[in-house]
């Protein structure tokens, strides 16, 4: 299962699956057509929410966007 957030007009995608004893998410942004493209951002974290909130702060960084 995927977290959507839509930013600016953009629609991305947090990723996440088991990796080790945790857990590795990444970000893509998810194009009109359907495709995605990953955007160079991962986060890894004991637990699922931990990476995912994780991998959210560091795109919304990027993207100078206040978390909500």
């Amino acid at each position: 299962m995927a977290r959507q957030l839509d930013i600016n007009g953009r629609r991305y995608r947090i990723l996440s699956e088991p990796h080790g004893a945790g857990w590795r998410a990444f970000v893509v942004e998810v194009q009109e057509d359907g495709t995605s493209d990953q955007i160079g951002i991962e986060a890894m974290a004991d637990t699922r929410s931990g990476a995912d909130e994780a991998a959210e702060r560091k795109l919304r960084r990027l993207l100078a966007t206040p978390l909500r």
